[in-house]
């Protein structure tokens, strides 16, 4: 492992090119937003239930593992896309599914009584913003706005809750855009955004550079030529680094890992070779 000098910023790939970067995309849970936090021990145990309701089901342990592996496997993209998943997995096992909505909807219901205390207690001014964050997230973005950097945020939450969660979070004026799942699930992908943010700004290469904790948007990023840091982030605890994040990460192509934005100075001098 070779990190950076005194920090816990890792860096994977020393042959990016540094001091271009004019535009960035955050992801939202998990990169900046605690929120939803635990979002997987709601999906899975549901997709376990429906499963085992199957007429042709296998032993709950067998259910466990073939789900997980699919939930995870598919995170960063849109939540509508585990679902089609689960939907496959039913008619496998010999019973008509529901359709991919109907089990969003059945999730997003078990998820909102999850998150509720969470949304209330930053609407009464109970949480704040900085508990409700990824360490550091405020400033980093403060970070870039003051280097002229446009930020963009995108998520595969449904855009009416990213936008109303970023809101409560106090982060929607440090975004030129953000964007979030649709109904219509096909009209949107990060893989979009990323490439119309490219596409309308003529950026090429270094000259953008994404942040996230998931396989999708740093694979996404990637490809388009970017820059890409791995919020290797520990939710729950919120410090240190999450391994199995950090290793998913490293394999979708991350040129950097972090574990949050606490170091986001030398992140920032690093990436625009300031240092």
């Amino acid at each position: 492992m070779t990190f950076l000098s005194n920090t816990q910023i890792e860096i994977i790939n020393t042959n990016i090119k540094r001091g271009h970067i004019r535009h960035a995309l955050f992801d939202f849970d998990g990169t900046i937003s605690l929120i939803r936090e635990g979002w997987q021990t709601i999906m899975i145990p549901m997709m376990v239930e429906i499963l085992a309701e199957t007429p042709e089901h296998k032993p709950e342990e067998e259910l466990e593992s073939l789900v997980t592996e699919f939930v995870t496997r598919l995170t960063g993209k849109q939540t509508i896309y585990q679902m089609i998943q689960l939907c496959e997995e039913v008619e496998k096992r010999g019973q008509k599914p529901l359709t991919p909505l109907q089990y969003k909807r059945i999730y997003l219901d078990r998820l909102q009584n999850h998150i509720a205390h969470r949304i209330e207690g930053l609407k009464s001014g109970v949480l704040t913003s900085e508990e409700m964050t990824v360490r550091g997230s405020l400033r980093i973005l403060d970070a870039f706005h003051s280097r002229s950097i446009t930020c963009y945020l995108a998520s595969g939450t449904d855009e009416k809750d990213v936008l109303e969660e970023a809101d409560l979070l106090g982060l929607s004026n440090h975004f030129e855009g953000i964007y979030g799942a649709l109904d219509d699930y096909q009209n949107y992908s990060k893989k979009m955004v990323i490439d119309r943010i490219i596409g309308e700004n003529r950026l090429h290469g270094p000259e953008f550079v994404i942040l996230g904790d998931g396989y999708v948007e740093i694979e996404d990023g990637k490809s388009a030529g970017g820059i890409a840091v791995g919020v290797a982030s520990n939710e729950s605890e919120r410090k240190g680094i999450d391994s199995w994040k950090r290793n998913r990460l490293i394999r979708a192509g991350a040129d950097l890992i972090i574990p949050d934005f606490q170091e986001y100075d030398r992140l920032m001098t690093y990436l625009m070779m300031e240092e």
